[in-house]
């Protein structure tokens, strides 16, 4: 019988971040005012320890955590899935209508997200999403992964993923 162990590989990287605008939301007549953050993304991966004394590639997740930063990285992030803020896009505009008030902004310096908030929560679990239903992720010897948004130091959420693998007897 073999001996299997697994391991815990965490990428915390200093480039692995973003600088987004947002404001969230709290209700269908009160929200923050438009303002900024670096947001820090971090990851925590357990999976078995191959042979070769190697759980993964880590430049595989550390590819796609930068990516994913990147296409978040000096826009202004709107929640496509909020019940308090319809958004429309004509002639190179992208207009926010939340309550009284119509946001302006130009189209390309907006990203428009599937979620109902921008908060540190939603947006751990969307980018876990996007990480784990790549289909080259899903190749790798990992079991289990935590992504970590930062919106200031102190300031976390996680979204936990897990993948049930066969086990061979």
């Amino acid at each position: 019988m073999t001996n299997a162990r697994s391991t815990t590989i965490e990428i915390c990287k200093e480039d692995i971040h973003f600088s987004a605008a947002h404001f969230t939301i709290f209700s269908a007549t009160e929200r923050e005012n438009l303002h900024g953050h670096n947001f820090f993304v971090e990851a925590s991966a357990v999976g078995p320890v191959g042979p070769d004394g190697l759980c993964f590639d880590y430049n595989e997740l550390k590819k796609r955590l930068r990516a994913l930063c990147d296409s978040l990285d000096e826009v202004t992030l709107l929640p496509d899935e909020s019940p308090h803020l319809n958004i429309e896009a004509d002639d190179g505009f992208v207009y926010a209508r939340f309550a009284d008030e119509r946001l302006t902004f130009l189209n390309r310096d907006v990203k428009r997200l599937p979620i109902a908030n921008i908060t540190v929560e939603a947006l751990a679990a969307w980018m876990l999403g996007e990480i784990t239903s790549d289909g080259g992720f899903r190749d790798l010897p990992i079991d289990t992964l935590t992504l970590r948004v930062s919106s200031g130091p102190g300031q976390w959420a996680s979204a936990i993923w897990h993948q049930e693998r066969q086990r061979a007897d």
